[in-house]
Formats: structure tokens, C-alpha cells, sequence
């Protein structure tokens, strides 16, 4: 039986070999051989250098490098089409997920579970960090309707046949979790210890977190055209009764020439509802036409298989 562990890597330059060391000393026994496959998503300091420089000593180390900075998800996803292993582990590469965990998550998949996650129960980020998750995960779950776990990200255990449907999947937009969502699957999850970041700081900031959200929410959920549909009903409705307040007032001759506030008023609240409802139908169409150009969702332009 045979384990591939990937791993996207981006400013990982000083903790890769930490980082292959401790998946190496993790593997569970049950499994004959394993492959760690580190993509490198076009990180700015020395990491691709450093990945060949593992693997030219490492015959279970693989490397690729893509051609430019598209993303963890899309890193992960290059990762994943390259796997050959019975069961795949995804962990990122700053350590946070801790390679000691792997057994863990095997143990449980052992009893019967297809999908096994990791949940970080007591998370070791800043408070900033935090934070900015909640609200990113809040957001997330409001507009998607679905159920989105905080504690709960890319770390965990798959078993093949997991894996080679999520690859299948054909969006443009890629976001792990809720991809592995989607396939189904028997799942379960157990509790893990989260670690400190040993090196640098985390690449994800509240723009950018919310720029994903708005791009995860655009390409599996329709709720935000549901949310201005119903918005717009209620507008018509206090509309309708507002034309029947005013006829009211018509009948008992109590109308008066003033207005013009109320007019302006009005005049901009529809019109900042309207520019508002185009805006979002202009983001779908937007993903539309991004999605019928058929652009690959990474390119491999380096690799230590060659």
C-alpha cells in the first residue's frame, strides 16, 4: 500500500526540509512505500531550489513548479493530479499542520471512513488571525448555505478513489474543502494538535480571504441572486404600499405639492439597488466568460521527474 502526501509550497524556503524530514519519520507502517509531492506555487524566495535540492537526495521527494502564483487551491489541485498513492494526505507546508498527526487521521480511516479531517481544536494563530477566519468562514456559510467549520481546512486524509473524483471536477474556480464536500463520501473527523508558525507569516490577509470568499460564493452558490430576488420583492412591496398611502392621501385632499425630498430620495435608493443587482449579475457573467475561454487551472513549468 502506498501513501502520497502533497503539499503546496509558497515562502516554505527554510522550513522544507523540516518539513520532508517529519513526513518522512510519520508514515504509518501499514504502508510500503510513500512519495511527498511539494508544489511550488511561483514563491518569490528560493523554495523550487530548495525542493530540488531535497529530491536530488530524497528518491520519495517530487517537485513542480508552476509557472506563475495561481493560487494554494490550484497548487493543491496540480498536486493532486499527480499522485499515485492508495491514500493521499494534503497539509501545508508551514509546519501549523503537524506531519505527526498523519498516523492520527490514517487510525480513524481505518474504520471505514473514505475522507478523514483534521480539526484544529485549539488554533495557534494570532488573534488577528483568528479573527479575520471567523469572518471569512461567517461570510462564507451565510452565502453559500452550507455548513463552513473554522477549525476545519485543507489538512486530512483521502482515500484514492476521493481523490480521483475531485480531480474530475471541472470549475475554473478552485477550493479544496468544498470540493471534497461536494464528491461526498463517508467522512469523519478527529481532533488534532495545531502548531505555532515556526517561519514567516501567513500569506492570507482579510482582503484576500474575502476575495476568495467572493470567488468560492460566485462559483458554487446562487444565493446572492436568491438574497437580491427577495430584496427585491420587499422593495415592491413598500412600494405598493406606499402607492396606496399616497392614494389615500389623494382621496382626503391631503396631498401637498412638497416632495422633493422624498423624491431624491427615492430616485437614489432604486438606483443604488439597481446598480447594485447589475453589479452582481455582471460578477456571474463574469465567472462565465472567464469559465467558457478553457484555460487550463495551472501550468507545470518545471519538474524533478524529468
Amino acid at each position: 500500500m502506498k501513501l502520497s502526501v502533497v503539499s503546496p509550497v509558497y515562502r516554505a524556503e527554510l522550513v522544507l526540509e523540516e518539513l520532508v524530514e517529519r513526513i518522512s519519520n510519520s508514515i504509518p507502517s501499514s504502508f510500503n512505500s510513500y512519495e511527498i509531492i511539494l508544489v511550488d506555487d511561483f514563491s518569490p524566495d528560493k523554495s523550487w531550489q530548495k525542493i530540488v535540492e531535497i529530491s536530488s537526495k530524497n528518491s520519495n521527494v517530487r517537485g513542480f513548479k508552476l509557472s506563475r502564483n495561481f493560487g494554494q487551491h490550484y497548487a493543491i489541485t496540480a498536486g493532486l493530479n499527480q499522485v499515485f498513492g492508495d491514500y493521499v494526505v494534503v497539509l501545508d507546508c508551514d509546519l501549523q499542520d503537524q506531519p505527526e498527526e498523519i498516523e492520527k487521521l490514517f487510525n480513524a480511516s481505518q474504520k471505514g471512513f473514505d475522507i478523514v479531517l483534521a480539526r484544529r481544536y485549539e488554533r495557534k494563530d494570532s488573534l488577528y488571525k483568528k479573527t479575520v477566519s471567523k469572518l471569512f468562514y461567517k461570510t462564507l456559510s451565510y452565502l453559500t448555505g452550507t455548513k463552513q467549520d473554522a477549525t476545519v481546512a485543507n489538512f486530512g486524509i483521502y482515500s484514492k478513489q476521493v481523490i480521483d473524483e475531485v480531480v474530475k471536477l471541472e470549475e475554473k474556480i478552485k477550493y479544496f474543502p468544498t470540493m471534497v464536500k461536494w464528491v461526498g463520501f463517508s467522512t469523519s473527523y478527529v481532533n488534532v494538535e495545531h502548531a505555532s508558525r515556526s517561519e514567516g507569516k501567513s500569506n492570507y490577509n482579510l482582503k484576500k480571504l474575502l476575495n476568495l470568499a467572493l470567488d468560492i460564493i460566485l462559483a458554487y452558490s446562487d444565493k446572492p441572486l436568491r438574497l437580491i430576488i427577495k430584496f427585491g420583492l420587499s422593495i415592491a412591496m413598500v412600494s405598493f404600499l406606499m402607492v396606496i398611502y399616497v392614494l389615500f392621501e389623494k382621496i382626503t385632499g391631503k396631498v401637498s405639492v412638497s416632495g422633493y425630498a422624498s423624491l431624491i430620495i427615492s430616485i437614489w435608493f432604486l438606483s443604488g439597488c439597481l446598480l447594485t443587482t447589475l453589479g452582481v449579475v455582471g460578477l456571474y457573467i463574469g465567472k462565465i466568460f472567464e469559465g467558457v475561454k478553457n484555460r487550463p487551472s495551472y501550468i507545470i513549468e518545471k519538474s524533478t521527474d524529468e
